[in-house]
């Protein structure tokens, strides 16, 4: 269990509490944005090799969460992780 005191931990259940979550490669929220990070940590996503390419992902690809923030904090979050298609980028859920 992961302690209440994380540096990690930053208010993130306004926005990531009970919501659902697909795993997925990465893909951009929209045309001009390069990248994403970790809401947690701050790991870098992008479609480069030398960044995060697979995490977990809001519906709508806004919120991204690597998979060791993940495995951290996903009873404290109550995350349901769903088996969708790839998000669509910009799309509300």
């Amino acid at each position: 269990m992961t302690d209440m005191t994380d540096w990690r931990l930053q208010g993130q259940e306004r926005f990531l509490k009970g919501v659902s979550l697909a795993k997925q490669t990465y893909r951009k929220y929209r045309e001009g944005w390069e990248h994403d990070h970790c809401e947690f940590c701050g790991a870098k996503f992008s479609e480069r090799h030398e960044n995060l390419n697979v995490g977990y992902a809001t519906l709508d690809c806004y919120h991204w969460i690597c998979e060791n923030c993940y495995g951290d904090f996903k009873d404290m979050f109550q995350w349901k992780v769903v088996d969708t298609p790839p998000c669509t980028p910009g799309q509300q859920t």
